[in-house]
């Protein structure tokens, strides 16, 4: 069976998995526009994997 690649977009409660954040934190990062950047995709806001570990980076080089 091959390796599934993890996926480009991930929806609100993926992006809550990969962080291991209830999907409320993720909703109110978006609304208080401290979090990742997302965009709608029809009904659905979704996160760029690329945005979502350069915020992580971000986020690592303001604590070090």
């Amino acid at each position: 069976m091959p390796v599934q690649e993890a996926p480009d977009l991930l929806t609100t409660k993926e992006l809550a998995a990969y962080l291991r954040k209830p999907v409320a934190t993720v909703r109110g990062w978006r609304y208080r526009k401290v979090g990742p950047v997302g965009f709608r995709l029809g009904r659905e806001v979704v996160y760029r994997r690329t945005t979502v570990d350069a915020w992580l980076g971000e986020r690592e080089r303001e604590t070090a």
